[in-house]
């Protein structure tokens, strides 16, 4: 495997303009009661960490405001292995992910149709809890049907831990600290009954970029409980590999 994208945040500040683009504002999907700004206060670089901060503020019509850092526009691929090292926020209502979506949504495919990955999702009502999932057109949590998994792991608020996926053309493997927890296939359901087939059901043959944010409350984050703010998402480093030629 060859490295083609990393960051290890060895430097202080901004994120690297070159990797990252924040993207800002106060709508979002799910219910969400952040503002997602470009500010130094809510994502910096600090002893080689990466810092995504969710804090109790006004901005616009919110009360709160977070981070959302994608390589879209920066870098995107199609297969290989992705790696995280994270320590989650700790606070009910924080809702931090790894995720991932295609560049086609950017260019006017909707969601589901277009593909979801999300290697770690965890909701700070549910501590050390910590969910993966795909969806798509055919296979979504709306139609209740998503593939998914979740597993309870230790202290992940008080250590970090390693996120990761291996994707090819036909299954998508997730990882936590290098061990195999979950697969999910392109032509068959876990319980190895056949799928739909085509973009409906496996969208995943096309560029991904990578999404780092904090989501404040929503439909899954749930209560926010103020005495617990700040929220505090660190990232020792982001990896990302694909098989050589």
């Amino acid at each position: 495997m060859k490295l083609i994208f990393s960051d290890e945040f060895n430097y202080e500040g901004k994120p690297d303009p070159e990797k990252w683009t924040h993207e800002t504002g106060g709508e979002w999907h799910n219910d969400e009661i952040q503002y997602y700004t470009d500010s130094l206060e809510n994502a910096f670089v600090k002893n080689g960490k990466l810092h995504i901060v969710s804090k109790k503020e006004n901005m616009g019509s919110r009360h709160y405001t977070s981070a959302r850092l994608t390589t879209h526009g920066k870098f995107s691929f199609m297969h290989g292995k992705v790696e995280v090292s994270a320590k989650l926020p700790h606070g009910k209502g924080s809702w931090p992910a790894i995720w991932m979506l295609p560049d086609s949504i950017e260019q006017g495919t909707d969601w589901p149709l277009c593909g979801e990955i999300d290697i770690m999702e965890h909701v700070g009502k549910d501590e050390n809890m910590v969910h993966v999932s795909l969806h798509t057109e055919s296979y979504n949590h709306i139609h209740h049907n998503q593939e998914t998994y979740f597993e309870h792991i230790e202290d992940v608020c008080g250590s970090f831990h390693k996120y990761g996926c291996e994707w090819d053309e036909k299954s998508i493997a997730f990882l936590y600290d290098d061990r195999l927890v979950a697969r999910f296939y392109r032509d068959y359901k876990v319980d190895g009954t056949p799928k739909e087939q085509g973009e409906k059901a496996w969208p995943f043959n096309q560029n991904f970029h990578l999404i780092l944010n904090t989501a404040v409350g929503g439909f899954w984050g749930g209560e926010v409980d103020d005495a617990q703010i700040p929220y505090v998402f660190e990232i020792d480093y982001v990896k990302i590999w694909q098989a050589e030629d």
